[in-house]
């Protein structure tokens, strides 16, 4: 099976999940799965399509739609079972730092500013 997400590489949704992670979550279709999931809510968030962009956007647009979609895809890959962390406080802490970077990411996806620099770009 090969790679389908655009806004995250495997290895990026895998560092946000860890060292602890599940193989089986971690692995490839599981996560082409969820960067599907991530990139469809991050789209209907912002409202506005940026997989049918994506080729177009400028690197620093990449980067934030990256580290939006791994911190999700990470969340779930921990999610799915958490067996493999030190404790379920260490995997509890990993899902909050991802939470707080994608609130951060998609804050600054919504902000007016920055929306309409990325849409002038695209």
């Amino acid at each position: 099976m090969a790679h389908t997400g655009i806004f995250a590489t495997l290895l990026q949704v895998q560092y946000k999940a860890g060292s602890g992670a599940s193989a089986t979550a971690s692995a490839e279709a599981f996560v082409n799965s969820f960067l599907t999931e991530a990139e469809s809510y991050i789209n209907s968030k912002c409202r506005f399509n940026f997989s049918d962009v994506y080729d177009t956007l400028n690197a620093d647009t990449k980067g934030i739609l990256q580290e939006a979609a791994s911190c999700i895809a990470g969340n779930y890959i921990i999610q799915y079972d958490m067996s493999g962390f030190s404790s379920r406080i260490e995997a509890e802490d990993m899902i909050n730092v991802n939470r707080d970077r994608y609130m951060a990411a998609i804050q600054l996806l919504g902000d007016k500013k920055v929306t309409d620099f990325i849409r002038e770009v695209a």
